[in-house]
This record gives C-alpha cells, structure tokens and sequence, in this order.
C-alpha cells in the first residue's frame, strides 16, 4: 500500500511511502528481540551518550528538521523551531538524572538487605500522532531507550518523513541497531504487532476511540499500555485575575498549533463581571493572528493539518450553531490553497453543542459565561475529558481549591498547561491513563523488581 505525504498548505503531493509487508515486518520484530538483550545489558554511560549526541544532532539541524515537520503537517515554522528546541530539553533532563532515577531504591525491612531494581520490559510499541511529530516521540523514546528498553515507532501516516529523520538520527547518534525503529506500517498490521508476545508494552497518543481500540487489545493480552488521548481543558478566568495576561495566553493556549493540541484550551470559562470585557479582547486577539504560508517567519496560524480533520471541525462548528451558538467571529474555511481554517470563537453554546460536549481539535474557542468560582469548578468538571486545566486567578483559596477540585491530570495557575520533562505528564477519565516524563514517565516502561536478602 502506497501512503501519500500532502502538504496541507499547498494540497501537493510531497512524498511517497510504501508499507512494509507481512515478512519484511517480522524481520524488524526478529531485529528488535534480537537486540533486546544487547540493549539491556549497555551501561549507563553509552545511553547517556546516544542522547547527549542525539540532543547535538537536534540543536545543529533544527531549521532543516522543523522545514519538513511544516511541510509534513502545516505548524508555522517558527513554532516547528520550538518544538525541536523542547526536544532537546527533555534528551538533557534525562542524561543528566537517568542515572539517579534508574538507581537501586533502598528500602528497609527486616531483611538484611532489601531494594527496588528498576529493569527494562524489553520491545515497547509506540504509537504517536502527527501534531507534534517529534515531541510526542522524543518525550517518550528518549526515557524508553535510556531505561534500556528497545522501540519501535508506528508515526501517523501524515508525518512518515519525520519518523524516518527520527530513526536516522538516533542510528548516527549510535543507538545500536535495531534499538530504535519506525514502521511504516497499516492499522491491521499495528494491532498484530500489539498481540506479537515479543512486544512487551505499547503507548499511545491520539484519539479517544483509537486509544480505546489499543487499550482492549493490549488489554486481552496483558500488556502495560500508557493512553495520552483527547482533551476538552477548562480555562477558567476569575475576577482576580490579570486580564490583559490572561487574554494573550488564552489566544495562546487556544491558537497554539492552529488550536490542534491535546491541552489546548478549549473551554474558557469566565466569570461575570468581567466577561464582556473579556470576549472583547479576545475577539480583537483572534482577529489580529496572522494566518498565512506556514514556511513564513511571520504567521501566526497555519493550516489544519488534512481536510478530513478541518471538514470535521467545521461540521461541529455547524452542528453548534444550529443548536443555538453564537458565533462572534468569521467561521468559515479560508478560500485559498490549502486547508485553513478562520480562528473562531462561540459563545452562548448549549450544552448538547458539540463546542460544548466535544473536543474541538482546532481554532475554535467555546466561551461560557458564569455567576461564582462554585459554578466554574462545576462547568470545568463537566466533561467526560481530564487532561490539563487553567485557572487565572489572585486569589489563594480559589487556586487551592482549583488544585484539589478541578478533575484533571494537571492544574497550571496564571500561564498555559504546558508538558515539561522534569513534571510526570497525563491524564484522568477518558483522556487516558498512565504518565509521561520525569521519574514517573520512565518507570511506567520497567520492571520495579522487589530485590530480597534474608
């Protein structure tokens, strides 16, 4: 099967990949589970050394790295830098702690001497989205590869050319071979590798339906899964709060990547009395995004990354008006080549709307008007999603209660939800389960072996 690379901000064909077939398949699993033990039994210091090589390799191509991720999926090359640049933090936070987290844990007892050992699983699958093409791989392989774990990469089919620069630049950093692999690879033959008992774990990041076809085949087969999947985060702006800030975060956190992102804020939340001054000042932020050719410095706002997905959001967008939204901007798909869509914002939404119920995977702000603190905890917690959140406030008590109340895997007070190597990174209910990053991130892929000596 021949999958075709097109570069949404021009709809012309880039690149070309062919799947590999059934044998050619088993050969990369047989090159893994050959490894396997070759990887395990490396020191500490070789690993510390791929990734301190693999953070120089970023850091001396990232201008050429961040062209293709923009050709591959629309993000303004500008902010493809930065995402490069993130990678880069995480290859540092782990050669410089790897060693300490991977460390034997003492623990007393009544042994003579008892210990947690942290070891490898062995083959790990990864399955990752094309939003963030080389932070979503790089947050999870770079702690899997220094735990001494084998991967192997099944990228989105839109962002193939950088999960093949990323096999490449793990391979020169001097990852032995077959520690680090990508596949280009169809669904069914993802779900077989899922079921393959050389395949020890996977984790996932993308949709909710997908990550819950993943969690019930890894499920029946007891294997450890991590789930990153959707998000509907609450970004509540309380009376306290510095209002000229919190309107350029919220055009931030909701614009950030045309507004495809997990932990985008979707739901801005804000209090009555100064609602109206606020829709205000939001209207006039999203009207002045630059939208334009995302290989130009200057954008702001790129296209949507395939017309499937802008198709989609117009849809709820539709749906949303129909059942009474109110659109206060343009909603319409921008006429030029390309799939670019308007930055948008609703408000007055009924809660059966999609801009309601549903995530809204790109540059669509759902506004909502409330009476009291009570009511924003209520309305943010009025999801089936629990991924990240925001609250903009002065207040003490509202921030502490914002921390034990809102229901979500992180609370960021006065500044945008943000992953950061050195903070365990996830979410509750359907936004998945399990941990990314810092310590936690990296034991989730190990084996915490209880060690016992009478």
């Amino acid at each position: 099967m021949i999958i075709e690379s097109i570069n949404p901000a021009t709809e012309e064909i880039e690149a070309r990949f062919e799947t590999l077939s059934d044998t050619d398949l088993e050969g990369r699993i047989a090159l893994a589970s050959a490894s396997e033990r070759r990887h395990r039994d490396t020191t500490l210091q070789e690993r510390i050394a791929w990734i301190t090589a693999a953070r120089r390799l970023l850091e001396e191509r990232q201008e050429t790295l961040a062209e293709m991720i923009t050709q591959e999926m629309g993000k303004p090359v500008a902010s493809a830098i930065l995402e490069i640049r993130k990678c880069m933090t995480v290859c540092d936070y782990y050669a410089e702690n790897g060693a300490a987290l991977l460390a034997d844990r003492p623990v007393q007892t009544v042994a003579s001497d008892s210990f947690v050992r942290h070891l490898p699983l062995g083959i790990v699958l990864a399955i990752m989205p094309w939003n963030f093409p080389f932070w979503q791989v790089f947050r999870f392989a770079i702690p899997a590869l220094m735990a001494g774990n084998v991967v192997l990469l099944k990228h989105a089919e839109n962002t193939l050319g950088c999960s093949a620069s990323i096999e490449a630049l793990f391979r020169e950093a001097g990852v032995p071979s077959g520690g680090f692999q990508s596949l280009v690879i169809s669904v069914a033959q993802t779900q077989k590798l899922l079921t393959d008992p050389r395949v020890r774990a996977a984790t996932f990041t993308g949709s909710e339906s997908a990550g819950q076809a993943v969690a019930e085949t890894a499920g029946k087969h007891l294997k450890k899964v991590v789930l990153e999947l959707g998000g509907s985060d609450p970004f509540i702006v309380m009376p306290s709060a510095d209002l000229d800030q919190a309107v350029v975060d919220a055009t931030r956190g909701r614009l950030n990547n045309c507004g495809q992102s997990c932990i985008a804020a979707k739901r801005i939340i804000i209090h009555r009395d100064l609602y109206t001054e606020f829709r205000d000042a939001l209207v006039a932020s999203f009207e002045s995004q630059t939208v334009g050719s995302p290989l130009d410095q200057q954008t702001q706002i790129g296209p949507m990354a395939t017309e499937a997905l802008r198709a989609r959001l117009h849809d709820q967008v539709s749906e949303s008006l129909a059942l009474g939204a109110t659109a206060i901007t343009a909603t319409d798909p921008i006429e030029r080549p390309g799939w670019f869509y308007r930055p948008t914002i609703l408000e007055n939404i009924p809660t059966a709307a999609p801009a309601s119920s549903e995530e809204l995977f790109g540059p669509v702000a759902s506004l909502f008007e409330v009476n009291s603190f009570d009511d924003a905890i209520r309305l943010a917690n009025q999801t089936r999603f629990g991924l990240g959140s925001v609250l903009y406030s002065r207040d003490d008590q509202e921030v502490a209660r914002a921390f034990n109340e809102i229901e979500a895997g992180a609370t960021f007070v006065n500044t945008i939800t943000a992953s950061d190597p050195n903070l365990p990174f996830g979410g509750i209910k359907h936004s998945g389960y399990g941990r990314e990053l810092a310590a936690e991130g990296m034991h989730e892929f190990m084996n915490l072996k209880t060690c016992w000596i009478r």
